[in-house]
């Protein structure tokens, strides 16, 4: 039922994009064809940015004091494993996450909780009309928080993402997964966590600034979903940093009080892969 949910989102997606005015542009400013988008991917660095990696810092916005104000920050890379194009018209990557919780105000300033989350999997871009609109990827990957014990936390999801240009100012994205939970000490992550998520950015036309919302529908009843909404605003034109509004609320935000509520704001700096974000 979710992968036909999901299938169902792309298609739209792609429609949507196919009778808009979908297009990715390149540094100058041109569409993106077939052709220049094989040359690209072949001739990129082979490494280089997944998701946002940002750097905020803020309160929860229930009883705010020093252990629930934090810093928040995430590191996110890809690694291209193949030279050229694979079968389907894919690409293999080597994907790695990280996410870090840093009591900055308690004493000794401890990070309370790193989130690891390595991946490998297969991308596709995608057409249409000959034009450069997004991309899929299969993947294989793994989350956990690296503790033992009663603090372990663990979990492996197969994930289908895709992300789409619907036109040059509106972007929606959608990812579901299989989730294989091993963790002994998470088995109910999927009424925390999720199952799957879906979400839209939008584009100032001159691309400085952006705002996105993204839902992830936990486990159980029809309208709980965890809850993220981003502000960016490219801080020089030519650059790829931004000033960054993060606000979080639902379970989830982290492995280790994944079944705790939060309602976080944070405010910092991020800096954004070439495109589009990935999530």
């Amino acid at each position: 039922m979710r992968i036909r949910f999901f299938i169902t989102l792309l298609a739209i997606m792609v429609i949507g994009a196919a009778t808009g005015n979908a297009q990715i542009l390149n540094l100058e400013g041109k569409p993106l064809d077939i052709d220049s988008v094989k040359k690209d991917f072949d001739n990129q660095p082979y490494f280089g940015l997944y998701k946002d990696n940002y750097f905020i810092f803020g309160p929860s916005l229930n009883h705010p004091n020093k252990t629930n104000t934090n810093i928040k920050f995430q590191i996110s890379i890809a690694q291209r494993l193949t030279k050229s194009v694979l079968p389907w018209g894919t690409y293999l990557y080597l994907f790695y996450s990280q996410k870090c919780f840093w009591n900055v105000l308690e004493n000794s300033m401890p990070m309370t909780d790193l989130n690891f989350n390595p991946g490998v999997g297969l991308t596709k871009p995608l057409y249409v009309k000959s034009r450069y609109i997004g991309k899929a990827t299969l993947m294989l990957e793994h989350e956990s928080n690296g503790r033992d014990s009663i603090q372990s936390r663990s979990w492996n999801k197969v994930s289908l993402a895709a992300n789409v240009m619907i036109d040059k100012c509106l972007m929606v994205h959608g990812k579901i997964w299989l989730p294989i939970v091993d963790g002994m000490n998470n088995k109910d992550i999927l009424h925390y966590c999720g199952i799957y998520q879906a979400g839209v950015q939008i584009y100032s036309p001159n691309q400085r600034f952006s705002g996105s919302v993204m839902l992830t529908k936990r486990l159980g009843k029809f309208l709980n979903y965890n809850t993220v909404i981003e502000l960016s605003y490219r801080i020089f034109k030519r650059d790829n940093q931004y000033l960054f509004l993060q606000y979080y609320n639902g379970y989830g935000e982290g492995l280790l009080e994944y079944n705790k509520f939060h309602n976080q704001i944070r405010v910092g700096i991020v800096i954004k892969p070439r495109f589009f974000s990935e999530y």
